[in-house]
């Protein structure tokens, strides 16, 4: 398709979006109808898919057009006259909401990439985006059309109940939860899949030769364990099945804490290593008390990875400088950020849709604290 003289200066991906609304507008486009694929568009127009996203992502924004995950794009049906400016009831912010809490619990790598995941969305798409504290009284921004990232939890703050989630979607806001869900609620969620992250740190250790693996975990008990670290158990269980290796309940070691921290990791190392038969390598759950169970090592004379490998969970920035440097698990949570931005704005169910969710796979970082029994 050609581009006029008078459209030299304006952008290629308004160009399209402005062709495909007087479609829609004029009714050539009827509600419902199937919208070619951005590849497609970017063929038709001799552009790239970029500008072509960008031109569905403006319409999507307008409520002219809706998107169905795994099955494309469709004209939106009309409640009302359209303009240059867009309709009522456009997205303009979008906000993460949390529990009151000393904020330098966002410094950590997880909390830090998810934030930069979300801003990096809402700044491609020109939306505003800050953080929310809900404060005592527990009370959301008074702004209908904004976007709401919720993270329920945080280390010593008041979590954000349940009957909470329930009012607020009852007042139809458009909203995700971050790494917790509430199947019940049918909320939108995204989560770091700490399954597979349980999965794969045990499986590391696994194929190095290790069979007798200890496991460090954050709750009360086995029995009082979050979501976070009771699928990481799940995981390092599912590994040890898979290998036909039976678990053995003294290698499961519980800290109780409101947060992490290396105490926890250097008691638990000190617990283990003082069995009868001690494990070869210990799965720490937490980059932190990682760093506790290197100087328990290092107290007691033990050697890592010669006499103990040991991974953590987390990949903060430091763990790369370890001595030795730290096996650790990567959450991908900037991915996890970045997802959960373009569930409120571009892919929000509304009732006649399954509930959207999704799971962000994290990746095992291999470095010098894992080695085989022995090496």
């Amino acid at each position: 398709m050609g581009v006029s003289k008078d459209e030299r200066f304006v952008p290629l991906y308004q160009i399209i979006c402005n062709e495909l609304k007087d479609k829609i507008v004029s009714g050539e486009l009827q509600p419902n109808t199937p919208l070619p694929q951005q590849s497609e568009l970017a063929k038709m127009y001799n552009t790239s898919e970029i500008t072509s996203r960008r031109a569905l992502m403006e319409l999507v924004k307008e409520e002219l057009i809706y998107r169905v995950k795994g099955k494309g794009t469709f004209v939106a049906e009309r409640t009302g006259p359209s303009s240059d400016s867009g309709r009522a009831g456009q997205m303009h912010n979008v906000y993460f909401v949390h529990p009151r809490t000393n904020m330098q619990v966002f410094n950590h790598r997880f909390f830090s990439d998810m934030l930069s995941g979300i801003h990096r969305f809402c700044d491609e798409n020109d939306i505003d985006f800050c953080t929310w504290d809900l404060g005592p009284d527990m009370a959301l921004p008074a702004d209908e059309n904004a976007g709401y990232i919720i993270l329920t939890h945080l280390p010593q703050a008041q979590e954000i109940p349940m009957h909470k989630l329930s009012q607020w979607k009852a007042e139809k806001r458009k909203m995700v939860t971050v790494h917790f869900y509430y199947p019940h609620l049918r909320l939108p969620y995204v989560i770091s899949d700490n399954l597979t992250g349980g999965y794969l740190s045990t499986q590391h250790l696994l194929a190095l030769g290790h069979q007798r693996i200890g496991i460090i975990l954050t709750g009360k008990s086995q029995l009082e364990l979050n979501q976070e670290f009771s699928l990481r158990l799940q995981g390092y269980k599912l590994a040890l099945s898979q290998h036909r290796i039976e678990l053995d309940p003294q290698l499961v070691v519980t800290m109780d804490g409101n947060q992490e921290n290396e105490e926890m990791g250097y008691e638990g190392f000190r617990q283990l290593a003082a069995m009868d038969n001690p494990p070869t390598a210990i799965f720490a759950t937490s980059d932190m008390k990682a760093i506790g169970a290197m100087r328990a090592a290092r107290d007691l004379g033990w050697d890592i990875p010669g006499q103990m490998s040991l991974i953590g969970y987390d990949n903060l920035i430091v763990s790369s400088f370890l001595s030795p440097a730290l096996t650790t698990i990567d959450q991908n949570a900037s991915m996890l950020g970045y997802r959960a931005a373009e569930i409120v704005l571009f892919d929000y169910p509304d009732a006649h849709h399954d509930l959207v969710k999704d799971e962000i796979v994290p990746k095992l970082v291999v470095r010098g604290s894992t080695a085989g029994p022995g090496d």
